[in-house]
């Protein structure tokens, strides 16, 4: 009965599992001739973004449309949005230490090539593109999700105007089941999915795991893990004691796999909101947390901004050193993650505001991109991951200390 029961639930992360190991076996075995399989693993990565539009509007709308008690809402999203700063600050402290301790790019050679001149972006631009778009055409695409989230917040807090149990109420929150039907429906082509994006990723780019990038790779991966392990214990303790911690290293493989293939906290949005109700995260919170924290979230994206400047530091010969500069730093790393987060890849603009807000020359921009295609798997883990355990802060927050116990 006991082996009968760890089946029943963890059969699905463990199909995941093994479907990955495969994949990668593959991989190593066939090396590039290995990309066949691409195309079997980009339906699955576009099946995910292709429902995620449409989730995050829902959710968001559907949880403060029924959401009569604006006072709630206001204690929701002033305590996600602490969360996210003081989990932020820790995780750069953190990285700040070990980078003083370990220079990442102590004793490493670069060529650096001559690239064309970076677009300066402004903090004032930055900050404008970040939250809203100028067409609402703009809205349906990934690329947009923050001003997909304020409209979402605003469209939810009129449709909760009309009072209780309007019909527009009642409507957002049957799609928003129907849409996670859908997601159910998706992860069942997961396993077949996730197996040939890994065959895929470990056939083209396994030797460059190896290159000139290893000891900032032997630096970062580590920190990952140490913070994967020690702080969201620590975080998921603080929400809910031993209970809270159990179940979150319970529930959080299938979200912890998929981030991982996927490098996407948006695409993992879907799963870390069934990982978050069996957890018993309220809805409200819950979905109104996860999308959020999908895109302005970034604990692993702080730990790799800072990884990469220091890193530009040394490459040019430069001390990473003083008060100021682990300060700028820290504001960068966070600016920085609300861009990248949330689109597998897609630091380039984020790598593009370090370079220019810190002054170093164009020539940086290759350097710090490889750094960034490198660490991204583990930095995207730590950020889908992360938002869960924001969450669980949230609701340890909003509903007091023993809410584990009322779930």
């Amino acid at each position: 009965m006991n082996k009968k029961s760890i089946w029943l639930n963890y059969r699905f992360p463990i199909i995941l599992i093994i479907s990955i190991a495969v994949g990668s076996i593959i991989g190593v075995i066939f090396g590039e001739n290995a990309t066949v399989l691409k195309p079997f693993g980009d339906i699955f990565i576009n099946l995910m973004f292709t429902v995620v539009t449409p989730l995050v509007f829902v959710t968001i709308s559907s949880a403060v449309g029924n959401m009569v008690n604006m006072k709630r809402l206001g204690k929701i999203l002033g305590n996600m949005f602490l969360t996210f700063v003081v989990t932020g600050l820790i995780a750069a402290i953190l990285i700040i230490f070990v980078v003083k301790i370990f220079p990442p790019a102590e004793g490493v050679n670069i060529a650096i090539e001559t690239v064309e001149e970076l677009e300066r972006i402004t903090l004032s631009e930055q900050i404008v593109n970040a939250l809203t778009v100028n067409d609402f055409s703009k809205l349906l695409s990934r690329s947009n999700m923050m001003p997909l989230i304020v409209f979402s917040i605003l469209f939810g807090y009129c449709v909760s105007l009309f009072g209780e149990n309007n019909a527009v109420a009642k409507g957002l929150d049957a799609l928003s089941k129907v849409m996670m039907k859908l997601i159910n429906v998706v992860m069942l082509y997961a396993p077949i999915g996730l197996a040939a994006y890994f065959a895929t990723l470990i056939g083209e780019f396994g030797p460059q795991l190896l290159g000139a990038y290893a000891k900032a790779m032997a630096i970062y991966y580590p920190i990952c893990v140490f913070y994967f392990i020690v702080a969201f214990t620590g975080y998921t303790y603080f929400s809910g004691g031993k209970p809270a911690v159990k179940s979150f290293f319970k529930n959080i493989i299938s979200p912890t796999i998929t981030s991982i293939a996927t490098q996407s906290s948006i695409a993992t949005l879907p799963v870390n909101l069934e990982a978050a109700k069996r957890i018993g995260v309220p809805k409200d919170i819950r979905e109104i947390v996860l999308p959020i924290g999908a895109t302005m979230h970034m604990d692993g994206t702080v730990l790799s901004s800072i990884l990469k400047i220091s890193f530009l530091y040394g490459i040019f010969n430069q001390d990473f050193t003083g008060i100021g500069t682990y300060t700028i730093a820290i504001v960068i790393s966070i600016l920085s993650g609300v861009v990248m987060s949330g689109i597998p890849g897609g630091g380039l603009i984020g790598e593009m505001l370090i370079v220019s807000l810190f002054g170093f020359p164009s020539e940086a921009f290759p350097i710090i991109a490889t750094i960034g295609f490198l660490v991204d798997p583990p930095a995207t883990c730590i950020n889908a991951t992360g938002d869960t355990v924001a969450a669980m802060i949230v609701t340890r927050l909003v509903e007091g200390k023993n809410w584990m116990s009322e779930t």
